[in-house]
């Protein structure tokens, strides 16, 4: 009996299925028409299998593609613009008025680009934004090859993008019906924060949310200051404020949440909340530490974004699981703590499954997508190896990442972009840089 046709296969020294099993030894995936077909033994899946082309081998790690669950792509831009800042003079008086001078679908079109482009060299094959233009973003999002949940950005006052909530609402449905069903983009709904969007702005995002099946997207409980301020207007702390409007449930996804209490950690528990760590921005901007362990240990699920470039300052979800397993240890003085395999699941499958995907995504199993990464690990500082989860939690870097796979389609291979040209990309940053320097349009 003959060999199956099969687009790729791809082969590991580790498969890491981030399934219930371990990772598998000599393994290998095969891709066909953009989904898994099968996964394996490499010597069992050859047997099978007649590929147009073979990746990997070797000293390679094969996992699923990893997954940022925020951040705002086109602030690339804005990196390392207003640092060292606290977060409402570094968001108030640098960040928002240079998105009043500088926003616009050019902007945010190329800008995006960077971004992808970045995400994609470091492993990142979905990404969950919030932010304007979303239009525009997707242009980039399609030209780069990446998979992302573009959330239109609502709030209660004028911005480029729009004069009053009404006409951020009215956008936001417009981009939704364009772009519902797209294999690459899937269109969500993002109220920005408890304190620039009312009770009223919230309850018609979620009702948005439910209409057209797609996730809510918010920034919750990030900072002391917006715990002090949504107590002094609203009487209650950020989550128990919108709880007790019976706006939060399982769409949900809610960046930072570093500053809940014990009563707001049963509260996400209980509405199937999901939250989006992004710990390295929180360092950054001095917001604090949010309570992952507790809030894992109450079975939410958390998964890891990065926030934007413009305060963090890079996109690297890698780096933010290193960092949040080590420094999960120190603080809860447990060294068990948010172990390695948790932490990549974390950047896999819970993030997939945050953001309402983990059906198609965020596991190498017969019949998902096919977003696939590849890490090189022949490198002085991967050697020796005796865990492989250990290895790409502590020890791995974005620089790693070898090849990219995203729906099928090979995106990223021997460390470069194969679809553009990457200089270009970067020429277009450093014009644009010179641009907002010098004030000139």
């Amino acid at each position: 009996m003959g060999r199956e046709d099969v687009d790729f296969i791809i082969k590991g020294e580790y498969v890491l299925t981030m399934t219930d099993g371990g990772p598998l030894l000599g393994g290998a995936v095969a891709v066909r028409d953009g989904y898994i077909v099968d996964v394996g033994l490499s010597d069992d899946l050859e047997g099978r299998y007649l590929p147009d082309e073979v990746l990997g081998g070797s000293a390679k790690a094969v996992m699923p593609g990893l997954v940022n669950t925020h951040t705002h792509a086109a602030m690339v831009f804005f990196r390392g613009m207003a640092d060292d800042l606290p977060l409402r003079v570094w968001l108030e008086d640098n960040i928002w008025p240079a998105e009043a001078r500088w926003l616009s679908p050019d902007f945010v079109r190329d800008a995006t680009e960077l971004a992808c482009l970045e995400m994609l060299k470091a492993g990142v094959t979905l990404y969950n934004d919030m932010y304007f233009f979303e239009d525009a973003s997707a242009e980039g999002i399609k030209r780069l090859g990446i998979r992302a949940v573009l959330g239109a950005g609502i709030l209660d006052f004028p911005t480029a993008t729009a004069q009053n909530t009404a006409e951020y609402f009215e956008r936001a449905e417009d981009f939704i019906k364009r772009w519902l069903g797209d294999e690459l983009i899937t269109p969500s709904i993002a109220p920005h924060a408890p304190y620039t969007c009312s009770p009223g702005t919230y309850r018609r995002a979620l009702a948005i949310g439910e209409e057209y099946n797609i996730p809510v997207h918010t920034h919750l409980c990030e900072t002391r200051w917006e715990v002090e301020e949504i107590k002094r207007v609203y009487g209650k702390s950020p989550i128990e404020h919108l709880d007790s409007h019976g706006l939060l449930n399982s769409r949900v996804v809610a960046a930072h949440c570093v500053w809940p209490t014990e009563r707001e950690i049963e509260i996400l528990a209980e509405r199937g909340v999901s939250v989006a760590h992004c710990l390295e921005s929180n360092l950054k901007l001095a917001s604090g530490i949010a309570p992952v362990v507790k809030m894992l240990d109450a079975g939410i699920r958390v998964a890891f974004g990065t926030d934007g470039a413009a305060s963090n300052n890079d996109l690297d979800v890698m780096s933010e699981m290193s960092t949040a397993a080590k420094l999960h240890k120190a603080v809860s003085e447990d060294p068990t703590a948010l172990s390695a395999r948790t932490a990549l699941l974390m950047a896999t499958l819970r993030g997939a499954e945050a953001l309402g995907l983990g059906e198609r995504l965020g596991s190498l199993e017969k019949g998902k997508l096919a977003d696939i990464v590849i890490v090189d690990l022949d490198k002085p500082h991967l050697a020796p190896i005796y865990n492989i989860y250990s290895h790409l939690v502590y020890s791995a870097k974005a620089s790693d990442v070898e090849s990219v796979m995203v729906n099928g389609r090979l995106v990223i291979n021997g460390y470069k972009s194969i679809i553009t040209q990457e200089e270009e990309i970067i020429f277009k940053a450093r014009e644009w840089k010179d641009r907002i320097v010098s004030g000139t349009s």
